[in-house]
């Protein structure tokens, strides 16, 4: 049994395989075909955070795949009511595997720690992987391949940010992260945070001028100033920031090919403009997308 709670808990070559898994299925959706690989099997879904893309994913895809997925919301008192362990020990004697949208990474590690079926993590404040997961398979539709691209991150260095950090390291793409210092990743936790190990042809680079980050770069990435929980920030995160908007100046100054990315849900005028979002070069759709796809093929891979 494997859990999914970072990229750090799949190999390069697993990734790769889930992506390929991914790319098949929704070729198959496309030509109205669902072969129900799953057909029996169940997904519990425990949500502490509001959602729409990964709950409307997972749950579309389970249906998809012929299994069912339940959602699970306030009513089962995560951590209140009854223990994690508690918790962790019974749903996953009546599921085949379960998601967790979380509050925290502790309890989405310590569910994971006492579940005896796979668990995936649909998001905390530290780790966002089936985001990347989507990512990179929308990148590779795009570019036909990894080596050689290059991924510019302007914003703050956060959860979503650390995992396509990741993603980079194992499939060989050139990183470059521009944020203001007191928002930006230790140099010194990178090895931590990739797993000591990567792919030929990555190269990460930390910077705080978005303009340099962006030079050269295949894909310009950004997300919120201002995440869920962080509300009592938002006054000083939009002064500090406020020079890291993508915008049309900002996309020009990267290749003419280049396309913008986000995780979404996007606060238009404050990190990217219309003008950008609105854009030919904007993929935020078809990264959304993807997240069924995307998730469709880590289901398999963890259940068959």
């Amino acid at each position: 049994m494997r859990h999914f709670v970072t990229l750090n808990d799949i190999t390069t070559e697993e990734f790769h395989h889930i992506l390929e898994s991914a790319s098949t299925l929704k070729h198959d959706l496309k030509q109205g075909k669902r072969p129900p690989l799953l057909a029996g099997k169940v997904l519990g879904m425990i949500f502490e955070k509001q959602s729409l893309r990964t709950r409307v994913s997972f749950e579309a895809g389970m249906f998809q795949l012929g299994g069912l997925a339940m959602s699970l919301g306030s009513e089962i008192g995560f951590g209140k009511r009854e223990a994690v362990k508690d918790i962790a020990e019974v749903l996953s004697s009546m599921v085949d595997v379960i998601m967790f949208r979380a509050l925290t990474h502790q309890s989405m590690v310590d569910l994971a720690t006492y579940s005896t079926c796979p668990v995936i993590n649909g998001l905390t404040d530290e780790a966002h992987p089936c985001q990347a997961l989507s990512d990179m398979l929308t990148i590779k539709e795009i570019f036909g391949q990894f080596q050689g691209l290059k991924l510019a991150w302007v914003g703050d260095a956060n959860n979503v940010a650390g995992c396509l950090l990741r993603a980079s390291a194992k499939l060989g793409l050139k990183m470059a992260i521009a944020a203001p210092q007191p928002f930006q990743f230790d140099p010194k936790n990178i090895n931590t945070m990739i797993g000591n190990s990567s792919a030929p042809g990555f190269e990460i680079e930390l910077t705080d001028d978005p303009y340099k980050a962006v030079h050269d770069a295949h894909i310009l990435y950004t997300d919120v100033w201002v995440s869920m929980g962080q509300e009592n920030e938002e006054a000083e995160r939009k002064k500090v920031f406020a020079s890291y908007q993508v915008n049309g100046a900002l996309l020009a100054s990267a290749r003419k090919d280049a396309v913008f990315m986000h995780c979404l849900p996007a606060r238009r005028g404050q990190e990217v403009t219309d003008e950008v979002m609105d854009s030919p070069q904007s993929r935020v759709v078809q990264q959304a997308e993807n997240r069924l796809h995307a998730q469709k093929g880590l289901l398999v891979w963890l259940l068959r």
